[in-house]
């Protein structure tokens, strides 16, 4: 069983910057693929990011290619996702989500623990 806990969130406005924090515990995620998904108001939940065991592959999706950027620090159990240059459409809850292998996925399927998320809100 895999605890994960989100923080980071916050009111922001556009074109700022925000670090989001995935802190894992109860059993080590080093050897698992990690997730970041967002969810806004009334849209079904979307991937974001998502990066391999050792970091050494990460893929994004279109829409936040080049601003988001996902990395993780297995020896604190710990994943990450820096959000720069932060725009109104950005406003989401977003997820952490841990995968039970070690290669990486787009599906929310494919990830079986989830955190309750952090609130993004990005002003205009």
């Amino acid at each position: 069983q895999v605890q994960l806990v989100e923080s980071g969130g916050g009111l922001v406005q556009a074109g700022d910057s925000l670090r989001l924090s995935c802190a894992a515990s109860g059993r080590t995620i080093s050897s698992y693929a990690m997730g970041w998904f967002r969810q806004a108001p009334g849209k079904e939940r979307e991937f974001v990011a998502a990066i391999s065991w050792s970091g050494g592959i990460t893929v994004y999706a279109d829409s936040v290619k080049g601003r988001f950027t996902i990395s993780r620090d297995n020896a604190k159990n710990t994943v990450f996702l820096q959000v720069n240059s932060l725009k109104p459409e950005d406003t989401a809850v977003y997820y952490c989500a841990s995968r039970p292998y070690a290669d990486v996925s787009r599906a929310p399927r494919d990830f079986n623990y989830w955190g309750q998320g952090t609130q993004v809100t990005v002003s205009s």
